[in-house]
């Protein structure tokens, strides 16, 4: 008589469903890494222009997540707690990235950042740092889902932006 659990078929039926999990795990991180390499190697590994495209598609990603969560937040379109949170997730996850466009190659590319950028370059990443301690809080803030909360750390995000906005960008 076999012992429980020792025959082959048995530990294909008890196997098969973990590394079908494993695999899928392995194929979301193997993703998310081919997609982090993607985006250095825009902004490091080209040229002047593969930078500024960098930056401009990151603050375009950043815009519509952002645009979602101003209409509820202006209650142009109606709360909803999970998709406030998961775009807020989005915008503090970008956020980390936003500096790494900005190349000193980038400097004379067309684009709408003005050289003071480079010329005071810690106080560019001060404003960057605030950005993303703001948008980390506001994704924090997000799950308690407290719509009152979560418009009161929105508009400090906002804040953040207008004030690298109104120093570094050309109108």
């Amino acid at each position: 008589m076999p012992q429980i659990g020792t025959d082959s078929a048995c530990y294909t039926r008890c196997t098969t469903p973990l590394i079908s999990i494993e695999a899928a795990v392995l194929k979301s991180r193997l993703s998310v890494a081919v997609s982090a390499l993607a985006l250095s190697a825009a902004a490091f590994g080209h040229g002047k222009k593969d930078a500024v495209d960098y930056r401009q598609s990151l603050m375009t990603l950043i815009g519509w997540n952002f645009g979602v969560l101003g209409d509820m937040v202006k209650e142009k379109t109606p709360f909803n707690a999970a998709e406030f949170a998961d775009r807020a997730n989005r915008v503090a996850a970008m956020s980390d990235q936003m500096a790494d466009g900005f190349t000193k190659d980038s400097m004379r590319a067309e684009s709408y950042a003005k050289p003071e950028i480079w010329a005071t370059w810690d106080d560019f990443q001060s404003k960057a740092r605030d950005f993303t301690t703001q948008a980390k809080l506001l994704a924090d803030i997000a799950k308690a889902n407290d719509p009152i909360k979560n418009k009161e750390q929105f508009k400090k995000v906002v804040a953040t932006c207008k004030a690298c906005h109104d120093k570094y960008t050309r109108d």
